[in-house]
C-alpha cells in the first residue's frame, strides 16, 4: 500500500525518492495528545499516505512531523443529510467500503484508492470527468487542530471555506472533514486502443463517459489507451475514434492488468471501477517520480501538440502519461481555481537526473498556456510564477497568518509560496 517507510530511524514517501529530515516523527492515539504535540511545538508538518512526490510535507531538520493514522478511524455516515464525517487519516478505499455499506456513494475518485482523505483535499487531488471538480469538492466541512492546539471548525458557509480545504497543511492538522454523498451507483469500464492526435475532437473524447483517461507513452503520436467509465444510469457510451480493447488493459505498457479495476464493460459499484487500480493491491512498487500540470481545458489540443514537438526527449524518461479533465473549482489554491481544466500527469522513470531536464523542457513548451503544477508533484516552474497563477494567494495568505501568527506549519516549500 502507498505510504510511509520507516527504516533505521528514517521516513521516507511511498516512493523513496524523499528522506525527510524531521527531528521527530509522531504517530499519536489520541485527539488530545495530538493537540499538546501541536501546541507545544515550534514546526510542525502533517504526513499523509505519503503519495507526494517533493517536500511539500517535510518540516526540515528542527521540525516535528506527525501522521495521523494513529488516531481512531472514523466514518460517521448520516444516511438522511447523505453526508460523511470521516477521520484525517482514513483512506480513500476504507471510505468507499464504508459509505457503500449504507447505500451511498461518493461522486468520483482518483486513480489510486491508497491515498488519504485529507492529503488528497488538502494539495487539489482529483479524478477526471468533465463535470467533476476535484475530490475537495465534495467537502462541505474541516476540522482542524491549529497552532495553540485548539480545534476550529470551517464549513461552507464560512468566509474562510475558500482557503481552508485546499490549504497545503498550512492551516493546521486535519483532523476530520464532512464530505458530500449521492444514492450508490454502479459503473462500466472500457478501454479504446490508439486514438490518433491529429483531428483530435478532445471536448468530445473527454465527454464521452462520466470519467474519461488518455494514456500515451509519446513513443508515437496519439494515446495508446483511452479509459471510459461510464455511471450505467447514464446514456450508453459512444466511441467513434478508436478500436475497444479486447483484453484488459494497464496504463504502463508491459505491466500486468491484474492490478487494474475491471474492464471491458462489465458493471460494478463505483468504488470498484472509478480508481484505475484495485485497492487490494499495490499499484506499483514505487519506481518513479511524477510530475502534473493542470491547464486550461481550451488549450488542451494546443498543448498536446506542443508536447508532440518534444516527444523523442519525453519519452526517454517516461513510463506513461495520463490526460484528464476536472471542472473548475472555487478553492482558492486549487490548481483547477476558477478554470475548467486538463491536467497533463507524467510518471517517469526513478532517475531524478535524467528526469528534471526533461521536466524544465516540458514547461518551457507548455508556459504560454499557465500550468499550474500539482502541489505533491516534482516541478521547476520558478515560485515567483506559480505566485502569479493564483488570484487569491494573498487572502491564503491573511488566512494562514490569522490562524498560525508564528507560522508553525510552513516549511520551506510553503512559506517560499506565501513570501510576499
Amino acid at each position: 500500500m502507498t505510504g510511509t517507510t520507516e527504516t533505521a530511524g528514517t521516513v521516507t514517501n511511498w516512493a523513496r525518492t524523499i528522506t525527510y529530515q524531521a527531528r521527530e516523527f509522531h504517530r499519536p492515539r489520541t485527539a488530545d495528545a495530538l493537540a499538546a504535540l501541536v501546541a507545544g511545538s515550534a514546526r510542525i508538518r502533517v504526513l499523509g499516505s505519503g503519495h507526494s512526490f517533493n517536500r511539500i510535507a517535510d518540516p526540515g531538520p528542527d521540525g516535528v512531523l506527525v501522521s495521523t493514522v494513529g488516531l481512531p478511524p472514523e466514518t460517521e455516515i448520516d444516511t438522511a443529510a447523505r453526508t460523511v464525517r470521516v477521520s484525517g487519516g482514513v483512506r480513500y478505499a476504507e471510505l468507499a467500503h464504508a459509505v457503500h455499506a449504507h447505500g451511498l456513494a461518493l461522486p468520483n475518485m482518483a486513480s489510486l484508492p491508497h491515498i488519504s482523505v485529507a492529503g488528497s483535499v488538502a494539495t487539489g487531488t482529483h479524478g477526471s470527468g468533465v463535470a467533476n471538480g476535484p475530490l475537495a469538492a465534495a467537502v462541505r466541512e474541516v476540522e482542524l487542530i491549529v497552532a495553540d492546539g485548539s480545534t476550529v471548525t470551517i464549513g461552507r458557509d464560512d468566509s474562510r471555506f475558500a482557503g481552508a480545504v485546499t490549504s497545503l497543511g498550512a492551516l493546521g492538522v486535519v483532523t476530520a472533514l464532512t464530505l458530500d454523498l449521492e444514492p450508490a451507483y454502479e459503473v462500466e469500464q472500457r478501454v479504446f486502443t490508439e486514438l490518433p492526435l491529429e483531428g483530435l475532437d478532445f471536448a468530445a473524447v473527454a465527454a464521452a463517459g462520466y470519467s474519461v483517461s488518455l494514456f500515451t507513452d509519446w513513443r508515437e503520436p496519439g494515446f495508446r489507451q483511452v479509459w471510459v467509465k461510464r455511471r450505467t444510469d447514464q446514456p450508453a457510451v459512444s466511441f467513434p475514434w478508436a478500436a475497444p480493447a479486447t483484453e484488459p488493459m494497464h496504463p504502463v505498457p508491459g505491466m500486468p492488468a491484474t492490478y487494474c479495476t475491471e474492464q471491458l464493460g462489465v458493471p460494478g459499484p463505483w468504488h470498484e471501477r472509478l480508481p484505475h487500480f484495485r485497492a487490494e493491491f499495490t499499484p506499483s512498487n514505487g519506481e518513479e517520480i511524477q510530475s502534473e500540470y493542470l491547464l486550461p481545458r481550451s488549450a488542451a489540443v494546443d498543448a498536446l501538440d506542443a508536447i508532440d514537438g518534444i516527444r523523442s526527449p519525453v519519452a526517454g524518461v517516461l513510463q506513461t502519461c495520463e490526460v484528464r479533465t476536472i471542472a473548475a473549482d472555487p478553492q482558492w489554491l486549487s490548481p483547477a481555481h476558477g478554470r475548467d481544466s486538463v491536467a497533463l500527469h507524467f510518471t517517469w522513470v526513478r532517475d531524478e537526473a535524467a528526469v528534471l531536464p526533461v521536466v524544465r523542457r516540458l514547461e518551457a513548451v507548455l508556459a504560454p498556456f499557465d500550468p499550474r503544477p500539482h502541489w505533491g508533484k516534482v516541478y521547476e516552474i520558478p515560485s515567483t510564477v506559480v505566485r502569479g497563477l493564483y488570484a487569491h494567494l494573498a487572502d491564503f495568505r491573511a488566512l494562514a497568518r490569522s490562524l498560525d501568527p508564528a507560522g508553525k506549519f510552513t516549511n520551506a516549500f510553503v512559506q517560499d509560496l506565501l513570501d510576499d
